[in-house]
């Protein structure tokens, strides 16, 4: 029976988002519905709103979360009521061709809950990336669900679900970053700063951030930078490569995702270095360089996919570090706000005023 609930929704490409009742229903094979404490506002969701995913409105928004299992379905075997779990938007397969390799974080048929969530006519709502957590409570494929120390503040570790886990991984996954290493990171968001802090605990020697809001390069300094750039009045090019004696960073990491900011991590890396492309372009853009520039420089040039995270192998680990005090989870949180405070969170973030608003039930 399906239960009603609050969430929030876009029914249409820019208009504001709307406060509705929601219909979740009970979990079928494979599923589970968890009871949503917490889910940050994450750009993702802007994008969402904005028609710049797709046009599948109306959309449930909201991915970034954790929260409680409250009912699980047939088969499922792994979780059970009351387990405390960060949710993801990639449950991979165990089957497909990347996992078979043995590269489950590249899972190329990941799952998703199969019944749909619904307004109160039977309209079927579209989850933001299969989760749908602007809700009280959601219905997800129990692959989404990865289960954490329930000690662990909810507002703090549901970021893992999304911004904090890609540019993390963008850093210790995808872009390798060792002891000792320079690395920079352009772009000093909530993904840039999941980077930066990626960097720090993998034991980066220098940790460069490059922004153009002094805000943002002060934020950077308390995840890790060891030095800071400011986009407006240096060229990042230059400015990088006089930091690290003239070579460049040995990993630069794209968490804008445009052509120029690319560019520039490009000729920002030491031969043979790496660059990772975090950000994530929208589709019209276009890059045109020289050929010759790729082969005289080699190296390395990667995407970031969820920072190419395994939930069931970063996730517990990062709370355990963030439980620590080794990883300044709450740092990212920087406000906590009512579900029905959600649009007037695309705002500020839209300002740069914020890092990540959370919102708790």
């Amino acid at each position: 029976m399906a239960q009603e609930v609050k969430g929030v929704i876009a029914r249409g490409k820019g208009q504001p988002v709307e406060l509705t009742t929601v219909l979740v229903p009970d979990p079928g094979p494979g599923e589970a519905v968890v009871r949503v404490q917490a889910c940050g506002v994450c750009h993702t969701d802007l994008h969402y709103r904005e028609g710049g995913i797709n046009d599948d409105f109306p959309f449930l928004l909201g991915h970034e979360a954790a929260g409680v299992v409250e009912q699980v379905g047939a088969g499922v075997t792994d979780l059970e009521p009351g387990d405390f779990v960060v949710l993801n938007w990639r449950a991979v397969c165990g089957s497909c061709r990347a996992c078979r390799r043995g590269k489950p974080w590249y899972c190329f048929s990941t799952f998703n809950a199969s019944q749909p969530m619904t307004l109160s006519d039977g309209t079927a709502l579209s989850p933001a990336l299969g989760i749908g957590a602007f809700a009280e409570k959601t219905l997800v494929h129990s692959g989404q669900c990865t289960k954490v120390s329930p000690a662990a503040r909810a507002a703090a570790v549901g970021l893992l679900g999304c911004g904090v886990m890609a540019g993390v991984g963008a850093a210790v996954n995808t872009g390798g970053v060792s002891r000792g290493d320079s690395v920079a990171v352009i772009g000093c968001g909530g993904v840039g700063d999941g980077a930066i802090a990626g960097a720090r605990i993998a034991g980066a020697a220098k940790i460069i951030a490059v922004d153009m809001d002094p805000r943002k390069l002060e934020w950077a300094k308390g995840f890790g930078a060891t030095h800071t750039i400011d986009a407006r009045s240096a060229d990042v090019v230059s400015a990088i490569q006089d930091l690290t004696e003239g070579f460049g960073a040995d990993v630069v990491i794209d968490a804008v995702g445009r052509p120029e900011t690319w560019k520039q991590a490009f000729y920002a890396r030491d031969l043979a270095g790496t660059v990772v492309l975090v950000g994530v372009p929208t589709p019209d853009m276009q890059l045109e360089m020289p050929l010759i520039d790729f082969f005289s420089r080699g190296g390395s040039l990667k995407s970031s996919w969820y920072g190419d995270c395994l939930p069931t192998r970063d996730f517990p680990m990062l709370v355990d570090l963030y439980q620590q005090g080794r990883f300044d989870l709450d740092a990212f949180v920087s406000e906590e706000i009512a579900l029905d405070q959600v649009e007037a969170a695309f705002d500020k973030m839209h300002k740069g005023e914020v890092l990540r608003s959370v919102v708790v039930f």
